[in-house]
């Protein structure tokens, strides 16, 4: 299954960056492509969602289970959609009260394996569309703590 990921230290804490990844209910403001959500349920250890996603004339809709180890980490499983998987997993380690590495990672799998080649060349930069959106984000949430994020790994 092919996957990609990226780790950054970020200017804010790790409890910070949790709760902006888990707020999936504002995905849509924020997120490209993201069109609606709807969260299923909710509890401090698990969430079940549903993502509208769109571009141009193309709509699908994902439904996951996230897992919540706050503020550690965020594992979120594909349950349906047009995909044959897709998973993604985010961890929050603390570098100092005020700055965080933060690792996202994510495997997918297509149904059709031509597609999968087609879309694979376009998915590592959506990836990272997807990375620098949370980043503004947090950002725009939180304030500029330092005047940049640095690559990690």
């Amino acid at each position: 299954m092919p996957g990609i990921r990226e780790v950054r230290r970020l200017p804010y804490s790790a409890e910070q960056m949790f709760d902006l990844v888990a707020d999936v209910g504002r995905y849509g403001e924020f997120l490209p492509w993201v069109i609606a959500t709807r969260v299923r349920s909710d509890s401090e250890t698990e969430m079940v969602a549903d993502m509208l996603v769109g571009f141009k004339a193309l709509r699908e809709k994902f439904t996951s289970r996230v897992i919540k180890s706050r503020p550690e980490a965020l594992e979120v499983i594909y349950l349906d959609g047009p995909l044959k998987d897709l998973d993604n997993r985010w961890l929050f380690t603390p570098v100092s009260e005020t700055e965080c590495d933060v690792d996202f990672s994510v495997d997918f799998a297509f149904k059709n394996k031509m597609f999968e080649k087609l879309a694979g060349q376009y998915f590592e930069r959506a990836f990272h569309k997807m990375v620098a959106a949370f980043e503004e984000r947090a950002r725009d949430l939180y304030g500029s703590n330092s005047s940049s994020a640095t690559r990690v790994a």
